[in-house]
């Protein structure tokens, strides 16, 4: 059954034919494709050693192979070691889920109190160059392209920050001719008029480009691996600057060279093995903490969603407990990381496991660009069509107001900001 969901997500008929047609293309002439491991003219290597010591852990890591006893011994420990991590996301694991969750619980309240930070994603343009099958904005699908002008961009800048919120993380496709690193650092300095906290997701970058942009006001970085299953990484990443597997790996310590002050990074869980991502990820945070103890380290937890011209994608075996139980496994290796948990996910796991281990959570999310002001003009509930197509579904669309409420009414301190320049 795992096969034939994972042959049916890279060859889904669903996806546009324009998009079939160059995955053909491909498939059939193997020789145009670039190394998956080969760095493209312009992209900066860094020689750091994070990814051998990720990948020594990773590449013999046996789920199955621990017990009860391993999980229990694991738990006995007040400071987990990457031992200890490993039984954690263990099948064996599950079962102890219960006492994991309680400990998580006790040491996210040992670090963070009872707060939950709150923020929104601003996507101002949804162009890209890389064709990932799984993605809505693959370069070769046939959706609505749209990138905002500075005017557009400022425009829903102020209606997110007139709701009362503090943070925005912008987001664009992956595309520099469309969206490049100026344009971008142009939107972050729109965002510092309106806005305390201002994070990026957008496509890796040098070191030079990360320092432009802290200098334009972004405090952090985020960087999806998506997988670091490198033979499952080459079939969904078909073409594009995004196949170059170590380039974007080092993407979260490029930008803290570059003088960011956090990065966030993590697996699309369901595209591999997700015990191995998860293990991957956590590892990947771990050593950047290590390497860089003044860095605030962040972990998120993202499960494929299904996208436009295809609404058969679904994780692979990643069901809500399992989750959970990632989540726990991270909170107690990693205590003193943040832990993001988007929209993808339903409203009654957000709210169950902000309550357990879980330090951040986004709100009047859209996917699609150019529409929020359905999200914060009290119109929720009315549907308001993206002029730019989204790039996944999203599960939970609680307004920022909606969302404070739930939070406060679930007994915890919604927080909008915990950084102050002087």
């Amino acid at each position: 059954m795992k096969q034939q969901e994972n042959q049916f997500l890279i060859d889904s008929e669903a996806l546009s034919a324009k998009a079939l047609q160059k995955k053909h293309e491909l498939e059939n002439h193997p020789e145009s494709r670039t190394n998956l491991l080969a760095y493209q003219s312009g992209q900066e290597q860094i020689q750091s050693d994070i990814y051998e010591k990720v990948m020594f852990h990773v590449r013999d890591y046996q789920a199955e192979a621990y017990t009860g006893l391993d999980v229990q011994r694991a738990l006995q420990h007040e400071t987990k070691s990457i031992a200890d991590l490993k039984a954690m996301l263990s099948p064996a694991a599950e079962l102890f889920l219960e006492q994991m969750a309680e400990q998580a619980r006790i040491e996210t309240r040992k670090h963070f109190g009872n707060t939950v930070y709150l923020f929104t994603p601003l996507y101002i343009a949804n162009y890209c160059e890389n064709y990932c099958v799984y993605c809505g904005f693959n370069c070769y699908n046939s959706i609505r392209r749209m990138k905002l002008t500075p005017e557009q961009i400022e425009h829903e800048m102020q209606i997110i920050a007139d709701s009362g919120m503090e943070e925005i993380l912008i987001l664009t496709g992956e595309s520099k001719a469309n969206s490049d690193i100026t344009y971008i650092g142009e939107a972050c300095k729109l965002a510092r008029k309106y806005f305390r906290m201002v994070g990026v997701e957008i496509y890796p970058v040098n070191t030079e480009d990360y320092a432009y942009l802290h200098a334009c006001g972004v405090d952090y970085v985020t960087v999806f691996q998506e997988t670091y299953d490198l033979e499952k990484y080459e079939q969904l990443h078909l073409a594009g600057h995004k196949r170059v597997f170590p380039y974007r790996f080092d993407a979260q310590e490029r930008a803290l060279k570059g003088g960011m002050r956090g990065v966030a990074g993590s697996a699309l869980l369901g595209l591999s093995d997700f015990r191995k991502d998860a293990l991957a990820t956590a590892l990947h945070m771990y050593y950047l903490q290590r390497k860089y103890p003044h860095a605030e380290i962040s972990l998120s937890c993202p499960r494929l969603r299904p996208i436009l011209n295809n609404q058969t994608i679904h994780p692979q075996d990643v069901h809500e407990k399992q989750l959970c139980q990632i989540l726990c496994a991270y909170r107690l290796f990693l205590p003193f990381a943040g832990i993001t948990v988007s929209s993808r996910e339903s409203k009654s796991f957000r709210n169950g496991i902000v309550k357990i281990c879980a330090t951040k959570i986004s709100a009047g999310v859209s996917t699609g660009i150019g529409d929020h002001e359905s999200k914060y003009i009290g119109k929720e509930n009315e549907v308001q069509e993206a002029e730019g197509d989204e790039q996944f579904e999203i599960n939970d669309n609680r307004s920022f107001s909606q969302m404070y409420q739930d939070m406060s009414a679930e007994g915890l301190q919604p927080v909008l900001n915990d950084y102050l320049y002087i």
